[in-house]
């Protein structure tokens, strides 16, 4: 069965921070939640993993905050 766009990212955020519940937990980035070299891999690794580039005008905070707001910058990337 093929994963979701929100099980992917999910999962790499698991595999890069296994100690946050990304499903609940928002300000990922404005409260320091994820450090900057957990920003560059989430970002190396969707873009090797979904196959997509995340140009420097989407990496912010609102982009990077919550699960909800990754999976809406994905899709908006793979489906441009």
């Amino acid at each position: 069965m093929k994963e979701t766009t929100r099980e992917t990212v999910l999962n790499i955020l698991n595999d890069i921070r296994p100690d946050v519940d990304f499903t609940t937990e928002t300000g990922l980035i404005t409260e320091g939640i994820l450090e900057s070299f957990d920003l560059l891999t989430l970002i190396a690794s969707l873009e090797d993993e979904i196959g997509m580039e995340i140009g420097n005008r989407d990496v912010n905070a609102e982009n990077f905050d919550s699960l909800d707001a990754m999976v809406r910058l994905v899709e908006r990337l793979t489906q441009s």
